[in-house]
């Protein structure tokens, strides 16, 4: 397909762009914002579950204390959860800075999100229907299907039909209905 193989790609860092130079007021904020309420670094490498299963590192918005663990977000409630951190979480900005990730070719702005390492379920599943050959997104089909509390089959499942349904009008309707789920109430972290 020419826009998976060929396009797809060069339109991950068009876009990428266009986002760190409209956001970069955003962007320079939070990084203050996390800085100042503790000192602490303000972004932080996670590992994930990349394309093909390679591991890569996953940049974020510092959002937690600094020595917390890697834990999948639905299980960060139990984690010191900075002020900033939790409004952070709740707008989604954490995930920002992914889009270095996106740049370095780690990642994409749509396929299916990073799983952890310790997601053997999940990254088990994505191997078996072809989501693992996807780069990871920064947004997916899974996310704008309700993401959070979703099992690892249904995730695995919208991702297996994301890889193999893959299109330029697919992936600008999924950034879409991105802007819709980000304009609802957010999980509880």
């Amino acid at each position: 397909m020419i826009y998976r193989d060929h396009l797809k790609r060069p339109a991950d860092v068009f876009l990428a762009l266009l986002s760190v130079l409209a956001l970069s007021p955003i962007l320079i904020l939070t990084a203050l914002a996390v800085k100042i309420e503790d000192g602490g670094p303000a972004l932080f490498r996670q590992q994930r579950v990349g394309r093909g299963g390679k591991p890569f590192g996953i940049f974020k918005f510092r959002s937690m204390t600094v020595n917390a663990g890697d834990l999948p977000s639905a299980q960060a409630a139990s984690l010191k959860i900075t002020r900033v951190g939790r409004f952070i979480r709740r707008t989604n900005l954490d995930e920002l800075p992914q889009l270095l990730n996106i740049f370095r070719g780690d990642m994409s702005v749509v396929g299916p999100r990073p799983a952890l390492p310790s997601q053997d379920t999940l990254t088990t599943l994505r191997c078996g229907n072809g989501a693992l050959a996807c780069r990871p997104g920064l947004t997916g089909l899974a996310q704008v299907n309700a993401y959070d509390g979703m099992p690892d089959e249904e995730k695995a499942r919208w991702d297996g039909e994301y890889a193999s349904s893959t299109s330029f009008v697919g992936d600008l309707k999924i950034i879409f209905r991105t802007f819709g789920y980000l304009a609802r109430r957010p999980p509880t972290y």
